[in-house]
């Protein structure tokens, strides 16, 4: 009981959700880069923007259950992002649009492509550095050390 209250307070959980939705769009990006030159080939992707919503809205329902930041962060299911029985998340990429089709009918912008994976890339990175700072002061305090 007391590790699950650890683990589910403060920052921890959304920390957690976000690199993983970080981590599976970076897969996600760099298998539209390795197949940008495959003809009939349709990039995938999911919004960021919707990940923020629906994370947003689990943080403020997480506040309204227990008035503020602890307890377990109740992701909802939705038309990109899938929650498991045990809260795990799953994305589910859609397929992109706006680009030109070229001639091998590909729908293809590598710029885009790359600028997506180095923002993403720097979102994983900072939530996986915030977390390990997190995790390093909960170890300190539960050893009993001074930071």
């Amino acid at each position: 009981m007391f590790i699950d209250q650890i683990t589910n307070a403060g920052a921890l959980p959304s920390l957690r959700a976000t690199m993983s939705f970080a981590g599976q769009r970076q897969k996600l990006i760099a298998h539209n880069i390795a197949n940008a030159e495959t003809p009939n080939f349709r990039p995938l992707d999911v919004s960021p923007a919707h990940f923020q919503t629906v994370l947003g809205e689990a943080i403020d329902r997480r506040r309204g259950r227990s008035g503020g930041s602890f307890g377990a962060l109740q992701l909802e299911s939705s038309r990109e992002l899938r929650v498991g029985d045990r809260g795990e998340l799953m994305i589910q990429p859609q397929t992109t649009s706006g680009n030109i089709l070229f001639h091998d009918r590909n729908d293809r912008d590598l710029e885009r492509m790359m600028q997506d994976l180095t923002e993403n890339y720097g979102v994983y990175r900072l939530a996986s550095d915030l977390l390990r700072s997190h995790t390093l002061r909960l170890q300190s305090a539960l050893g009993e050390r001074v930071g």
